[in-house]
Parts: C-alpha cells; sequence; structure tokens
C-alpha cells in the first residue's frame, strides 16, 4: 500500500516509517521540522519506497494514498509549550486536514492521540472509558485539550462521512532517535547522567510514569492500524510502573554515573499517577510491549552515548 505519515521524520515517525518500508510499504513522510530531524530518515532516503515531503499540516496537501498514520504533532512539554498556539492549531486543523483528505481518496486514518487526555487522572490505571480530570486553561491545555478536540473530529469525521478511522492513546515512549532536548524525562535523565550533570527531580520525585520501548509502540500502531471493525480508542503503552526516582536510579547505574539528584518544584498540572490499562489492546489487537525497561533503557543509553560522542567508561 502508499502509506502516509505525518511527523515521519520525529522520534516515533521515522522508527514507524522505517517499519512499513521493512514491510514493503511505499512511504510518504511528511514533516514540517518543527521537532522533527531530517537526520532521523536520512538512511531512508536512497530507498526508492520512500518519499520525504516538507510540509506543515495545518496547511492542506492532496496526495492519493492507502492509509494515513497521523503523528505530526510536538510530544515534549518543551516543544508544544514553546509555541502552544502553533501546537493547538497542529492538533485542530491539523487533523481537520488529514481528515479531509482521508475522507478525499477513502484511506484509512490513525491518530496517535495521548495519555495526556487523561489529565492528572482520578482513576488508576487509566481505561479508555476514563474521561480524564484535565486542566483546560493550563499551560499543558494547548496539547491536552488539542487532543482531545483531535478525537473528536476523528469520531465526527466517522460518525457524519463514514471516514474509516482509528484512535490510539500512547503513554511515554522512549527509545533510540529521541532528541536529548526534548525535554522528556528519560532524555533528560541520561544526556545529563552521561554528562556527568546533576538529575533535576520535579516534585519529590515519587510520581510514577510507565515506560514502553518505541519498537513495541509501532508494533501496536500497526497491529492497531490493520485490525478490522476497531476504531478505538485503545491505550498503547506498558503498564509496568515506575517512580522518576527509579528510573533515575536505574539511569545512573547504566551510565555509570555519579550525578547528583537536585530537587526541584513541581511542574504545573504535572500527573502524579499515570500508567495505562492495555486489556483492550491485549483483547482487540493481541499485543503487550514486550520490552523490559531495563533492556531498552540501555539501548537508549548507547544511543545517547554515541550522539554525544562519549565513549564508555
Amino acid at each position: 500500500m502508499r502509506v502516509l505519515v505525518t511527523g515521519g521524520a520525529g522520534f516515533i515517525g521515522s522508527h514507524l516509517c522505517e517499519r512499513l518500508l521493512k514491510d514493503r510499504h511505499d512511504v510518504v513522510c511528511l514533516d514540517n521540522f518543527y521537532s522533527g530531524k531530517r537526520a532521523n530518515v536520512m538512511h531512508l532516503l536512497d530507498n526508492r519506497s520512500f518519499e520525504m515531503v516538507r510540509h506543515d499540516v495545518v496547511q492542506p496537501i492532496l496526495l492519493e494514498v492507502d492509509r494515513i498514520y497521523h503523528l505530526a504533532c510536538p510530544a515534549s512539554p518543551v516543544h508544544y509549550q514553546y509555541n502552544p498556539v502553533k501546537t493547538t492549531k497542529t492538533n485542530v486543523m491539523g487533523t481537520i486536514n488529514m481528515l479531509g483528505l482521508a475522507k478525499r481518496v477513502r484511506a484509512r486514518m490513525l491518530l496517535t492521540s495521548t495519555s495526556e487526555v487523561y489529565g492528572d487522572p482520578q482513576e488508576h490505571p487509566q481505561r479508555e472509558s476514563y474521561w480524564g480530570h484535565v486542566n483546560p486553561i493550563g499551560v499543558r491545555s494547548c496539547y491536552d485539550e488539542g487532543k482531545r478536540v483531535a478525537e473528536c473530529l476523528m469520531m465526527d469525521y466517522h460518525r457524519q462521512n463514514h471516514v474509516d478511522v482509528k484512535i490510539v492513546r500512547i503513554f511515554n515512549t522512549y527509545g533510540p532517535r529521541m532528541a536529548p532536548d526534548d525535554g522528556r524525562v528519560v532524555s533528560n535523565f541520561c544526556v545529563a547522567a552521561l554528562k556527568g550533570e546533576k538529575l533535576e527531580i520535579y516534585g519529590d520525585g515519587k510520581q510514577t510514569r510507565s515506560f514502553a520501548y518505541v519498537s513495541d509502540l509501532v508494533e501496536g500502531l500497526i497491529r492497531m492500524m490493520e485490525t478490522p471493525d476497531f476504531v478505538g480508542p485503545v491505550n498503547l503503552g506498558n503498564p509496568d510502573e515506575f517512580t522518576i526516582l527509579e528510573l533515575a536510579s536505574m539511569v545512573l547505574e547504566y551510565a555509570r554515573s555519579s550525578s547528583e539528584l537536585v530537587y526541584k518544584p513541581a511542574r504545573p498540572d504535572d500527573p502524579v499517577m499515570r500508567r495505562p490499562d492495555i486489556s483492550l489492546a491485549r483483547e482487540k489487537l493481541k499485543w503487550e510491549p514486550k520490552t523490559p525497561l531495563r533492556e531498552g533503557l540501555r539501548t537508549t543509553m548507547e544511543h545517547f552515548r554515541s550522539l554525544l560522542g562519549i565513549e564508555r567508561a
């Protein structure tokens, strides 16, 4: 098939493009390089089945495709809070434009939504039926509410125009090609530990997160896209839960670092607990993550070690 991946030069998008090419599809990678990087897909440019298009999804585009994976949107707080109006426009107008394309060419479209739609959850673990506890006027709302509107648009196009849609809610994902400056906790810790800098803990460090390795997530995206008669939403993430302090300890161990921890005030609207209930993914997609955090973290650490030019001690 001919497959469009918006945000295809990003961290997750580039791994998805790679996998789709491996599965012998023709891939059109669409990215405006706001947070994506050309370096993430440079190794794919010689592949005749791969096409790179520089384009902002806020503007309409006409392409002939069979599948649309809509990943375009900065996903780390550093990037999405830098220009919050742009983040909202990407989520809302970008999704409208991709749904219009899907409707026009009768393509199936998958939206990568986020666990952020659950906000600071009062249900634990989070099931897809939970409506969330979100601050609609907070500093994170451009992303949280933007994705909630994107889900709304997907369902309305599905009900009103019979567009074939799929919705996944992604939880924390990590792995090679994460940007060293993207502000996510795994990259922050790995880079600081390798440089011998202090690891910054916001709050008491007892808040929890669940970390899914990028290849596991890509497998889930593909299974969801090709599962018939299931719209979602469905959680894709790792149900293994770790505190931020536990993550910091693992990172220091693998970096062989003696970096100190420094505590800072908790960030506004930062969730205290975040863990997916993946019962639906297990039932509908026959999917669950395979890579333990300790294993994936080693690979991710080597990525950052290479990126920073730091030799193994």
